[in-house]
């Protein structure tokens, strides 16, 4: 299947492109903390966990809410800050209403999705007066920007912001998820798909394909995985530069023109073990230079070590290389 098509399924099975036509919260809500339990281990685990033991869901959290929680931190979204829920220890913030509490009820994988569950539930209640779709909406339509750069920039900043401060989620996680409800339901949403397709989700296999081939030293930014790589120069910016270049309807019609999140996403599955599997560190040892000499990049690619003491060295040689003194 093609990538939009993926994400069309993804959008269908999960009742996200009714749920959007009606603006409906709780099954988008159900969709978003099941895919946040994805976050640091395997999909098989994570898949197997949840057809075990279920995940939380907008319902049940709300009957138990309607309920009036004894716990100070359950009454808002801003008295939610510093919950600290431990799963293995039974521990919380607040000791004495956690026999009581209903935010560990939810058998999820670790406490945190358990904050993450109740930390979105109330954002949405509260700052989102519980209409996810006309939240976003609005949103978006009061994003501004002089250059299209610039306006894709503050519409992302305007959903990604404010969800920066749900408890247990990053950027790359909301990229991914938003980036397919953005996508998978774009019917008489245009702006959605345009904001959905410049969507960007950095993991550490695009970043180090990036820093491997060489393009992060060549475009002036190196620089360690995380928050780098969506700031001025980092990889984001960078993919999107390389987007712009490619017309990305002449690999499939039914594609826009430009297609970030596509490029970002075939990067990724040149590198996962569960595609292409070339460039990752279960094929390459990071303290040498990239050994895969029938990877079809080989002879452009950068081969620069992830770590170890041969990466300066290595780094020195392509220079001298390049300069034509090797």
């Amino acid at each position: 299947m093609s990538f939009l098509e993926e994400i069309d399924n993804e959008a269908q099975h999960a009742g996200l492109v009714q749920a959007v036509a009606l603006a409906d919260t709780p099954p988008i809500f159900d969709w978003l903390v099941t895919t946040f339990s994805f976050q640091g281990i395997s999909d098989r685990v994570a898949r197997g966990y949840i057809h075990k033991h279920g995940t939380a869901s907008w319902s049940a959290i709300a009957a138990r809410e309607n309920t009036a929680p004894s716990c100070p931190k359950l009454r808002s979204y801003w008295h939610f800050e510093g919950c600290r829920y431990d799963k293995t220890s039974f521990t919380c913030a607040e000791p004495d209403h956690i026999d009581a509490c209903a935010l560990p009820r939810p058998r999820l994988r670790n406490g945190r999705l358990n904050q993450t569950a109740y930390s979105l539930f109330l954002f949405v209640r509260d700052l989102a007066d519980g209409d996810l779709v006309g939240w976003i909406d609005s949103q978006l339509d009061g994003a501004r920007g002089t250059t299209r750069a610039e306006l894709e920039a503050a519409r992302q900043e305007a959903l990604i912001g404010p969800l920066r401060n749900v408890y247990g989620v990053s950027d790359k996680i909301l990229m991914m998820t938003l980036s397919t409800l953005l996508i998978g339901t774009r019917e008489q949403r245009p702006t959605w798909l345009e904001t959905g397709t410049a969507m960007i989700a950095v993991d550490t296999l695009v970043h180090n394909f990036l820093h491997r081939t060489g393009i992060l030293q060549d475009c002036g930014s190196s620089h360690a995985y995380g928050a780098a790589c969506y700031g001025p120069g980092g990889c984001a910016e960078i993919i999107r530069t390389v987007a712009d270049r490619i017309d990305a309807r002449t690999l499939n019609p039914v594609f826009p023109q430009r297609f970030a999140r596509f490029v970002q996403n075939a990067i990724w599955r040149f590198c996962a073990g569960d595609c292409l599997n070339l460039c990752n560190g279960n094929r390459i040892d990071d303290r040498q230079a990239c050994q895969i000499g029938y990877c079809h990049l080989y002879q452009r690619c950068g081969r620069i070590p992830l770590k170890g003491k041969n990466r300066l060295k290595n780094r020195y040689l392509q220079h001298l290389n390049s300069a034509g003194f090797a």
